[in-house]
C-alpha cells in the first residue's frame, strides 16, 4: 500500500509506520514540521483504519459543570470566575438533581468538571456523586480532572489516593483528561501559573489507573507552545500509558482566545486553523501507537471539520455533549448540545460508519451502522 512515494521526504517514517516500529521524538518533530497535510492524513489514516476499519465512536452524554467559581484562573480560560463575580455560580444538590431529572432515557455517560472553587469541600462532590447515582444507577458518571483531583487533595488535606477512593465509593467511575494543557514548564508557566504541574497530572493519572479507573488525556495547543513542547507532551502520554494502560482516549484541544487573559498579553495570537487541527491530530495519531482511540471533538473544531478529521486518524466524535459550558464561554460558535440523529448523519456522510459506544467504548448500539 503505498500512501506516499518512496522519495518523499517523510518514506523512512511510513516505512516506520507499515512496520509497527514507534516514532521517535525526531520523527515526531519532522511530521510536526512537515507542511504535506495530505502524506500526514494518509499515514494517520492508514493506523486510525488498521485499529478501527471505518468505524466512528459517539456516545449519548450530558456535561455538567458544578460551579464555575475558581481560585486558580488560569490566564487561557474564559470559563473561571472569582466568587464575587456577577457571573459567579454554585449547583445546590436540588439543582444537580433537576439536571438529573432532565436527563433522557439513552445516556450513558455524565460528564463533569468545574472551577476550583476553595468554599466547596470534598462532601459536597461526594454527595453529588451519590445523588447522581441514585437517580441515574446506569449511567456511568466521568467527572474530576486531575486538577480538580489535586485541589481537593490540598483544601481538604488528604492524600489524592484518598480523595480517589472516597470519591469511587460514592459513584464516580473514570476521570476525564483536562487540565494536561502543555506540559513544558515554560508555556505552563504563563499560561496556567497556579494550576497542578505536567509531572502532578501525570502522577495523579498514574494513581487512578492504579485504583483500576480508566481515563482519557489532552493537549492544549494553538497559544504560546512549541512544536517541540508537543511532542515532548505526546511522549510523556505515551511512557505513561506504557506503564500503566490507562488511558482510552487521546483529545487534542485548540486554544480558544475569546474574553482570556493570555490574548490581552499575547494579542498576535488567533484562532487555530483548520490546517493546525488537522495536522496536530494526524501526527498525535502516529505518534501516540499505545492509546487506542483519538477524538476529535466536534463542540471545538466545528462539525464539518470533524468529519474531515475522520479521515485523518480520529475515530471518534465525542457525544451529544449538551450544555457545554467551557468552550463556549471561549467565544465556541457551535451548538451546546447535538442529537444523536444529526451525529449518525454527519459519520455517515463521511463515509464511516456509526457505532454508539459507552464510555468504556463497550458498544450500545449498532443499528445506525446499516445505511
Amino acid at each position: 500500500m503505498e500512501v506516499i512515494g518512496k522519495t518523499h521526504p517523510l518514506a523512512d517514517i511510513w516505512e516506520k509506520v507499515q512496520a509497527g516500529v514507534r516514532l521517535s521524538k525526531e520523527d515526531g518533530l519532522r511530521l510536526m514540521r512537515s507542511n504535506d497535510l495530505i502524506a500526514l492524513g494518509r499515514m494517520a489514516n492508514y493506523v486510525r483504519e488498521k485499529k478501527h476499519g471505518d468505524y466512528v465512536f459517539f456516545n449519548t452524554n450530558r456535561h455538567i459543570n458544578p460551579t464555575n467559581i475558581c481560585q486558580t484562573l488560569c490566564a487561557f480560560c474564559a470559563f473561571g470566575v472569582r466568587m464575587k463575580d456577577p457571573k459567579a455560580y454554585t449547583m445546590s444538590m436540588e439543582e444537580i438533581e433537576h439536571r438529573a431529572d432532565m436527563v433522557p432515557s439513552g445516556v450513558t455517560e455524565i460528564h463533569i468538571v468545574g472551577g476550583n472553587n476553595p468554599a466547596l469541600k470534598l462532601d459536597y462532590y461526594e454527595e453529588l456523586l451519590r445523588r447522581l447515582k441514585k437517580k441515574l444507577p446506569h449511567v456511568h458518571l466521568k467527572a474530576f480532572t486531575a486538577v480538580e483531583l489535586d485541589h481537593f487533595s490540598r483544601i481538604n488535606k488528604m492524600p489524592v489516593e484518598e480523595v480517589l477512593r472516597r470519591l469511587i465509593a460514592a459513584g464516580l467511575d473514570s476521570l476525564p483528561g483536562g487540565g494536561a494543557e502543555i506540559f513544558a514548564e515554560k508555556p505552563r508557566s504563563i499560561i496556567a501559573d497556579h494550576k497542578t504541574s505536567g509531572e502532578r497530572w501525570l502522577e495523579i493519572h498514574e494513581i487512578a489507573h492504579k485504583l483500576g479507573l480508566r481515563s482519557n488525556c489532552t493537549m492544549l495547543y494553538n497559544h504560546i507552545e512549541t512544536e517541540e513542547d508537543r511532542i515532548d507532551h505526546l511522549i510523556a502520554l505515551r511512557d505513561l500509558q506504557d506503564k500503566t494502560g490507562g488511558f482510552q482516549t487521546f483529545i487534542p484541544l485548540s486554544w480558544h482566545p475569546e474574553n482570556t487573559e493570555l490574548i490581552k498579553q499575547y494579542p498576535h495570537l488567533n484562532w487555530s486553523t483548520g490546517f493546525l487541527d488537522l495536522k496536530v491530530l494526524a501526527v498525535s495519531r502516529l505518534m501516540l501507537d499505545n492509546i487506542d482511540h483519538i477524538k476529535t471533538y466536534w463542540v471545538q473544531v466545528g462539525t464539518k471539520l470533524a468529519q474531515t478529521a475522520l479521515w485523518f486518524g480520529a475515530d471518534d466524535l465525542d457525544g451529544t455533549v449538551v450544555e457545554e459550558k467551557i468552550y463556549h464561554a471561549a467565544g465556541a460558535e457551535t451548538e451546546q448540545g447535538m442529537a444523536k440523529t444529526e451525529l449518525v448523519r454527519l459519520i455517515r456522510e463521511a463515509g464511516r460508519i456509526p457505532v454508539e459506544r459507552d464510555t468504556l467504548y463497550n458498544i450500545v448500539n449498532t443499528e445506525f451502522a446499516a445505511v
